[in-house]
């Protein structure tokens, strides 16, 4: 039986899960160059899920009675949000999409897309940008995510569908305006957090 979180309270709850497996896997070859990664995040990117799966049971009941689902701009959170979320329509926003993995430019290193993914958080953490989003612009954009899910949350259950980084960037900003993480699901592929409002 769906979990009937309750929607009576002035605001929320706020329910943001990280997208399912993707179809295109990191573990796996070829070793790549950095110029390579570049080519296999963007594939990444606009990729969809693994075929074969469906949302846990868990989420699904969480996010029975939602009254307002999101999902960002990128195919693998919106079919995600689909297989979780059926009974409503996701609204597609980009605000809510990864933080860019710029590699760094490591001349003669050929490595696992797995490695660059590590190698280029790092990096971007540090200020390297490749003339993409950098992290203080992720910052802000995380802010207004933020703001767009405490605004939607107005006497309404809300669900995100989206990423991993993202979603940890969201997490201190959501604080700011007063909520509450009160389950926290990890961050593996169909994990969820539950956020509860508390007053700013």
């Amino acid at each position: 039986m769906p979990d009937k979180t309750s929607t009576l309270a002035r605001r929320g709850p706020i329910i943001i899960s990280r997208h399912g497996k993707p179809a295109l896997n990191r573990d796996l070859g070829p070793k790549l160059h950095w110029h390579e990664y570049i080519d296999w995040w963007a594939r990444y990117e606009i990729g969809p899920l693994a075929e074969g799966q469906e949302a846990p049971q868990a989420l699904k009941d969480m996010v029975a009675d939602a009254d307002i689902v999101f999902a960002s701009g990128r195919l693998r959170a919106q079919q995600t949000a689909d297989s979780a979320a059926p009974h409503l329509k996701a609204q597609y926003d980009p605000v809510f999409n990864e933080a860019p993995l710029p590699p760094p430019q490591f001349h003669g290193l050929r490595v696992l897309p797995k490695t660059w993914n590590v190698m280029a958080r790092m990096a971007w953490l540090t200020g390297h940008s490749l003339d993409g989003e950098s992290l203080s612009e992720a910052r802000v954009r995380a802010k207004a995510a933020a703001l767009k899910l405490h605004e939607a949350s107005d006497d309404a259950k809300v669900y995100l569908a989206a990423h991993g980084w993202f979603n940890r960037m969201i997490r201190p900003e959501l604080r700011k305006l007063g909520w509450v993480c009160v389950k926290d699901g990890g961050d593996s592929y169909w994990s969820y957090r539950l956020y509860e409002y508390r007053g700013s």
